[in-house]
């Protein structure tokens, strides 16, 4: 589990965070969401190191990462997978030779090893074939599952996601929200996603945490989010008509059910 107590973060003269409060449970697809300048990029930011908050702590199960030293940080980095917006492939790269790099920069393996171990999360994000092509000559959906294939490579404890769907169409967008849930389940990784995409937030939102101007307005699940009463909330996610119909459709099934 991720926990952050307090946590608060300025610019020059403006601040972020205002002592954000929240946890990213174990086992579970944990989502962010808000507005564009919400400041939950900042969040995930501060969770992972890339800036350091003036305020508050940040503890992976248990040890506080604004407090550990350098070895101890590399250590916890070890831990974390990463899954960048752009996919952030190297295109010089074949698909194997890109699941490989993470091992070959922290890992004593063999080559023999290495491969095997690209492979083998090849394979579990269905690219079976595919270890030889390079990234131009795959599909954008293929090029988020090599990214996927190598944020799991060295089997981390904790895995964070920047707008896994970006750019992806919705068909597609389906199948990598359902990858990323299967995998934190079976793995029991503490994933965090950082999304605007309503239909990720509706299908796979297991722990949602919603940031409205650098406070953390509103936390719940999938389930939970249908029946909230907090405005912002309801704006946000059901801004569009197909969505406020998926509401008043399942509300409407709830009470029939009552009856």
């Amino acid at each position: 589990m991720i926990e952050v107590k307090n946590l608060t973060k300025s610019f020059d003269d403006k601040t972020i965070l205002h002592n954000v409060s929240a946890k990213f449970e174990t086992g579970k697809t944990n989502l962010i969401i808000g507005q564009s300048g919400s400041g939950k990029t900042v969040l995930v930011k501060s969770i992972v190191g890339l800036v350091r908050p003036e305020e508050g702590e940040i503890l992976f199960d248990g040890r506080d990462l604004l407090k550990m030293d350098i070895s101890q940080t590399k250590a916890l980095r070890e831990e974390i997978g990463m899954l960048f917006q752009g996919s952030a492939l190297f295109d010089s790269e074949t698909v194997l030779g890109n699941v490989m790099f993470p091992l070959m920069m922290f890992t004593d393996m063999s080559q023999a090893e290495m491969r095997d171990r690209a492979q083998f999360c090849l394979e579990r994000v269905n690219l079976k074939g595919a270890d030889k092509k390079y990234p131009s000559e795959i599909s954008g959906g293929m090029q988020k599952r090599v990214a996927i294939a190598r944020a799991i490579a060295l089997n981390p404890k904790y895995l964070f996601c920047d707008e896994p769907n970006s750019g992806l169409d919705p068909k597609t967008s389906i199948l990598i929200d359902e990858l990323l849930s299967d995998i934190t389940h079976e793995y029991n990784i503490t994933t965090v996603i950082n999304t605007h995409d309503m239909n990720s937030v509706l299908g796979i939102g297991e722990n949602i945490i919603f940031i409205k101007n650098g406070y953390r307005e509103w936390v719940g699940d999938m389930n939970e989010i249908y029946r909230t009463s907090n405005e912002a909330l309801n704006e946000f996610v059901f801004a569009t008509d197909l969505f406020q119909h998926v509401k008043d459709y399942v509300i409407s099934h709830e009470h029939r059910l009552k009856r």
